[in-house]
């Protein structure tokens, strides 16, 4: 039996106040590709399917869409627990109806220890969800001794290995936060102060383990331990991150995966140089409306700088000058701060004109600055 382990769609995010909806149906369409391609039995969704609780409707559409692509004209089962971007009582409207279409929303922590049980050829696997939850709503939930997300998390995986049967293969979806694992700066913090830290250990009885969060590809403790990390990119943090989904294959006696590439409709990249080195760079490069984040090392001052890096890099998202933060030690004398407000309007005239000052302009420019400090001197 093969299943697709996906997570962290975030459906509705903007990135740099820039909609991210048209990158997201790209690598979603192949996605769809795969589960044709590799005659996948099940897609598994670990949780943040959305960005935030109440998702914007082109959000909503965009994965009812899809939804209805893989359930209805594929006939494959989806199999997704909300993460803690996702308004999880919203997310599961309807969910008891929808199973019978292939749809199983594992919303309810008061059900986890209830499977899903889906059947390929002679494979049977039981999957069962675990959705976002925090140790307050455990402890009121169960009336359980929690005082720790990994408490909490310890406790429902104890409920689960419980009442698990030995005779199928068994595989446990999480949306949490595994200890050491590898974080980025676009996923939200579940607690202040690393107090949302989960054991890996409690697992280690699955066959696999299907995790969402952290948004890079990684296992943690065991090698079926496993986050799939992102469909896309979603800070600068994850430049080097490889995007994708985890293919998961069950036979009798062993459980093996892969990771499935997904390529960006607009890869994230990071661009550093000087100013006009990358403009020459942008008129030539195939992926110029790739979102950009640009350091410039530029230590002269610079008219619109991002005006005129958007004009070959339409994409451009943030801009960062450290060659003008350089510091060192500045003799504030009066000859020095002459000399410095020509050099200024010099570099301000090539931007302007993208010619030099000629020298009777420059000289003309020198009698007024002059004029102007002594005209200072005498107030």
């Amino acid at each position: 039996m093969k299943f697709i382990h996906t997570s962290d769609w975030h459906i509705g995010r903007q990135f740099h106040n820039v909609s991210l909806l048209d990158d997201q149906r790209h690598v979603l369409e192949q996605i769809v590709g795969y589960i044709q391609s590799e005659s996948v039995d099940a897609l598994v969704i670990a949780g943040d399917i959305y960005d935030r609780s109440v998702p914007p409707a082109k959000a909503v559409e965009l994965l009812d869409q899809f939804i209805t692509r893989i359930c209805s004209e594929m006939n494959t089962p989806v199999i997704l627990i909300p993460g803690n971007h996702d308004g999880a009582e919203r997310l599961r409207f309807g969910s008891r109806q929808l199973r019978s279409a292939g749809l199983h929303i594992l919303g309810d922590l008061k059900r986890v220890t209830e499977p899903v049980l889906i059947t390929a050829g002679e494979t049977t696997v039981a999957f069962y969800g675990i959705p976002y939850n925090d140790p307050e709503t455990v402890r009121n939930l169960f009336s359980a001794d929690v005082t720790s997300y990994d408490d909490a998390h310890s406790y429902l995986v104890d409920e689960i290995t419980t009442v698990m049967r030995n005779d199928l293969a068994n595989v446990l979806i999480s949306h949490c936060f595994l200890e050491g694992a590898q974080e980025s700066e676009s996923e939200r913090p579940l607690s202040i102060g690393g107090a949302d830290r989960v054991s890996y250990k409690p697992c280690v009885n699955f066959d696999y383990v299907a995790l969402g969060h952290l948004h890079s590809p990684q296992y943690k403790g065991e090698e079926f331990i496993r986050y799939s990390g992102s469909i896309l990119k979603y800070s600068f943090s994850e430049e080097k991150h490889n995007k994708g989904v985890t293919l998961v294959e069950v036979n009798d006696q062993s459980v093996t995966s892969r990771h499935l590439p997904l390529q960006p409709l607009r890869d994230m990249r990071i661009i550093e140089g000087e100013l006009q080195t990358i403009l020459e760079q942008g008129k030539v490069d195939p992926n110029n409306d790739d979102y950009l984040l640009v350091r410039l090392t530029d230590r002269h001052a610079i008219l619109d700088p991002m005006g005129k890096l958007r004009a070959v890099y339409p994409n451009v998202l943030h801009l960062e000058k450290p060659g003008m933060l350089a510091t060192g030690e500045q003799k504030m004398n009066k000859e020095n701060l002459q000399r410095g407000e020509l050099e200024m309007f010099r570099d301000f005239f090539v931007q302007i004109t993208g010619q030099p000052v000629s020298e009777e302009q420059d000289a003309a420019i020198q009698g007024v600055i002059n004029e102007l400090n002594k005209q200072e001197t005498q107030v």
